[in-house]
């Protein structure tokens, strides 16, 4: 019977913490992907390289949502359970609230190993994934940026096309204006042209057809008394050039970041942080991460209570009660990692000190829903509090259906 009721918490429980992984990575991953696609629309395979960088956007908001919807599905899983009365039959054939969260304690502790994964080994090597692509795509300009009739910059060259066919990788009329500071001026102007690949450059080249070159040795003056700088005019029939620049051939290696190391690098080397790291940064990313594995396991301790309202019309409060102390909480250990981090103040008292108050509370409301029988002190309090704002909105709103002022 036991196993048949585990199976029944979980079924009751999958459903809404699915939806809540999906709905939000979905967000995140939504937001993001805007600004990616601000980054890298007009690229070629843009989209395609759009959709490899939020994969490797993946594990991060994974880390962020997982917790999150965790809790949402034993919030919304035990109400329904609550408010069909289906733990007042649990508990009346003697199975108590302690034996029904079993199974979510036993998930919480499967998914705090998955955390584990996630934040100690494919948060760091996709963060660094992450960031070489974004370094390719901002150091190499590419003629798919351009739109038609509109200026565009391209390494030391702005350029100008008209009627562009992107498919084709072609285009008619270019002009181009080249200002290589000391190594002078140039300006091309062309009838057609095509941007073809080349194997020996990650740059793209653009063949030029029938086209006018203007060089000047160096910019001119205003200067009256200076000589106007000496200039070549030529003709072609075929150019090739280079459209934009490349700073360096490879991006760095993985581990200039403390958020780039994996857990056991990040244990290892509290003492010789990375270049450009201090100590305190290195200590702030390892309590931090480890706080964020040990979250989930408190989450239903914290979540089941708030849940179970012993009066059904509060069960709203009780949610936002809920949600406004985990996201607290969150907040809370983010600031005291950039407290640890700036000023080197001790974790202990900036992150582990609010994570256990907030879960010795937990295990205080789970032992006093799951063993006492008397409404413990902060279910009473929001009773009241919700019973006060519900009389002062009816009467709101009484006064304004009825025409009397407020």
């Amino acid at each position: 019977m036991f196993r048949i009721v585990d199976r029944y918490v979980l079924r009751q429980l999958a459903k809404p913490l699915v939806t809540s992984i999906a709905i939000g990575l979905l967000v995140l991953l939504a937001e993001r992907m805007v600004r990616l696609l601000d980054t890298t629309l007009g690229k070629k395979n843009s989209f395609g390289v759009v959709f490899e960088m939020l994969a490797y956007l993946v594990p991060h908001y994974l880390g962020v949502a997982l917790p999150a919807a965790l809790f949402l599905g034993l919030l919304f899983s035990f109400n329904k359970m609550s408010r069909d009365s289906e733990i007042d039959a649990f508990l009346a054939s003697g199975i108590g609230l302690h034996r029904i969260a079993q199974p979510v304690a036993i998930l919480s502790l499967i998914l705090a190993a998955f955390s584990v994964l996630i934040v100690g080994w494919l948060q760091p090597h996709t963060r660094y994934a992450y960031r070489a692509v974004v370094f390719d795509v901002q150091n190499v300009d590419v003629f798919y940026l351009a739109e038609e009739g509109i200026f565009m910059q391209a390494g030391t060259r702005t350029f100008i096309l008209d009627k562009l066919d992107r498919s084709a990788g072609s285009f008619e009329r270019i002009f181009l204006f080249d200002n290589r500071g000391a190594g002078g001026i140039e300006t091309v102007t062309a009838s057609s042209g095509k941007l073809i690949e080349n194997p020996n450059t990650p740059l793209p080249v653009l063949r030029l057809q029938n086209g006018h070159r203007l060089q000047l040795e160096r910019m001119p003056s205003l200067d009256a008394g200076q000589e106007p700088p000496k200039s070549t005019v030529s003709n072609f029939e075929v150019a090739d050039t280079p459209l934009g620049q490349v700073t360096d051939k490879t991006f760095r290696p993985r581990g200039d970041d403390e958020r780039e190391l994996t857990l056991p690098e990040l244990i290892a080397r509290q003492d010789t942080p990375p270049k450009g790291t201090t100590k305190d940064q290195m200590r702030s990313e390892l309590h931090k991460r480890l706080i964020a594995m040990l979250t989930l396991p408190m989450l239903p301790f914290l979540a089941v209570p708030f849940a179970l309202g012993r009066r059904r019309n509060q069960r709203n409060y009780r949610f936002g009660v809920a949600l406004i102390l985990l996201v607290a909480l969150h907040e809370i250990i983010e600031q005291g990692a950039i407290a640890t981090a700036a000023n080197g103040a001790s974790p202990l008292l900036t992150m582990w000190l609010p994570f256990l108050s907030v879960t010795a509370f937990a295990a205080w409301r789970f032992w006093s829903a799951s063993f006492t029988l008397k409404a413990g002190g902060l279910d009473i309090i929001i009773d009241r509090i919700a019973v006060t704002l519900r009389r002062f909105f009816r009467g709101i709103m009484r006064r304004i259906l009825h025409g009397d002022p407020v």
